[in-house]
């Protein structure tokens, strides 16, 4: 009966800690936004430039800017929503797999988007973890992270082609197509090992 109650406690705890983490990434794009506005679009430049070598420094910090309150509007539901099911698996695994997304959507960008543009925003992430939640329960070969992954893929999936169309010129696909890339990819990386079978008792 205790063990059930220490278990049930955690699962709480865990639950509660995802939705604080994601909850506060999304409000402190809001607030970052609302600093951008109130100092004439400072922050805008900290997204990337393509291809300009000082511009990688601005890899990171991209994934927080924004170009308007309606560009974070646009990507705050997603980022609540699939932050919040990645997080479930962890925190630490979860800040790890993001990371691991900005850099490499970041260095994609950088490298292959058209010269003179600048790019930020969450968007990349957002597709890192959409790519990273469908993957995930097929790699480490848990049933309801399958059908999680199989949910997300039939309602927001159409939505993820569309974002990725090199027809799509009001977006970065670019961007999109490297966070999508990497999401996969971190699926893999950050894997869960299959314990070592417990010696049976005789």
């Amino acid at each position: 009966m205790a063990g059930a109650e220490v278990s049930e406690w955690r699962g709480s705890s865990r639950v509660a800690a995802a939705a604080k983490l994601v909850v506060g990434w999304v409000a402190l794009l809001w607030a970052l936004e609302a600093v951008d506005v109130a100092t004439g679009h400072a922050l805008d430049s900290y997204g990337i430039v393509s291809r300009e070598p000082s511009e990688l420094v601005d890899i990171v910090p991209s994934a927080f800017i924004h170009f308007g309150f309606g560009h974070v509007a646009a990507n705050s539901l997603p980022l609540l929503v699939f932050g919040f099911l990645a997080a479930l698996g962890g925190i630490r695994r979860f800040l790890a797999v993001s990371l691991l997304i900005v850099v490499v959507d970041g260095l994609g960008v950088w490298l292959i988007s058209p010269s003179n543009t600048n790019t930020a925003g969450a968007s990349g992430l957002i597709f890192g973890l959409f790519g990273y939640l469908v993957v995930r329960g097929f790699v480490d070969r848990k049933l309801l992270e399958v059908g999680v992954g199989l949910l997300i893929g039939a309602i927001w999936g159409s939505s993820i082609l569309l974002g990725i169309s090199p027809a799509n010129t009001e977006v970065s696909w670019q961007g999109h197509l490297f966070g999508l890339i990497a999401g996969v990819a971190a699926a893999f990386v950050f894997r869960r090992r299959a314990g070592r079978p417990s010696p049976a008792g005789v």
